[in-house]
């Protein structure tokens, strides 16, 4: 990374009451070197890391979610990191509790614990808390799901509209996994999503030093544009292949993954479905921003 293009943005959270230690939580878009700033800072000062990405928590996708290599996953302990089956579920509350788990138990142990990961419900979670919304049963995810494969993305989304008006309004309707787990919700608490979702943010009991990494637009598309032919070198197409039996799993919809299934179903080529997944990739990345921004005014 060009070190003089590259800024960090440092914003502190301090801990309500006497800190009981510290986390440094690095995050911003994908492909802007979060991973090599956290292995440089860990290894400095003998520190852990805790895995804030959705989608490395799964076992057998390491070439799309880019997780670490097994050499630097060896050079410093990292926590919920590859860790699940494909079909397990995992939530931003059920991360919330396991990453402060071992947050807590490594500011015992040295005081202080890295947190590194693009995923902004995680990173929020972690900084902020989150709603606690119910439990959702596994027969009704699965019902869930099945009728929106059955009916169409657009039969959830008007599902959605007729059933909680006010989330619909706001929703990311390209987001069929966040408008589906409205869905699930909704189903399951027997109210509207928006009556559960509270806003508020709790205070940790340690202080917090929050390291977003910015880059010009022009250098970040190119690091992604290099990134994903990058990850075609290293086996992306077979990557794809040996989990596309099981390509209705939520842990599978995922950019990268989606763009190369279209390609084994027909309805892409080669090229375009990479071309895509480049342009997936640039799109999700400016939501990243668009969240540090809004998150960044209200700190």
């Amino acid at each position: 990374m060009s070190e003089e293009n590259r800024e960090i943005r440092r914003i502190l959270l301090p801990a309500e009451g006497a800190a009981v230690g510290k986390a440094t939580v690095i995050t911003g878009p994908t492909a802007s070197g979060k991973s090599a700033l956290a292995l440089d800072l860990a290894a400095r000062r003998g520190l852990h890391i805790i895995n804030a990405d959705s989608r490395q928590v799964y076992h057998g996708i390491p070439i799309v979610t880019a997780m670490p290599s097994a050499d630097e996953l060896a050079s410093v302990p990292h926590h919920l990191i590859d860790m699940l089956p494909l079909e397990a579920y995992y939530s931003a509350a059920r991360f919330e509790e396991d990453a402060l788990r071992v947050a807590r138990s490594e500011m015992e142990r040295c005081g202080e614990v890295v947190v590194c990961g693009g995923s902004m419900m995680y990173v929020d979670a972690f900084c902020h808390g989150i709603d606690l919304l119910p439990e959702v049963p596994e027969a009704i995810r699965r019902a869930t799901y099945a009728e929106v494969a059955e009916r169409g993305d657009a039969w959830a989304l008007e599902e959605l509209r007729r059933l909680d008006p006010d989330y619909y309004a706001i929703v990311d309707r390209c987001n069929m996994k966040r408008v589906v787990h409205a869905l699930e919700i909704i189903r399951t608490a027997g109210c509207t999503f928006t009556s559960l979702r509270t806003g508020r943010r709790l205070a940790r009991d340690f202080d917090i030093e929050l390291l977003y990494i910015d880059l010009p637009r022009p250098e970040l598309f190119h690091r992604i544009n290099a990134r994903v032919d990058a990850m075609v070198a290293a086996g992306l197409e077979e990557e794809a292949r040996s989990v596309y039996d099981r390509r209705g799993l939520n842990s599978l919809n995922t950019v990268g993954l989606k763009e190369m299934f279209a390609w084994f179903d027909g309805s892409l080529d080669r090229a375009v479905a990479i071309e895509r997944i480049k342009k997936n990739t640039r799109v999700y990345a400016k939501k990243q921003i668009t969240w540090h921004r809004r998150r960044s005014q209200k700190s």
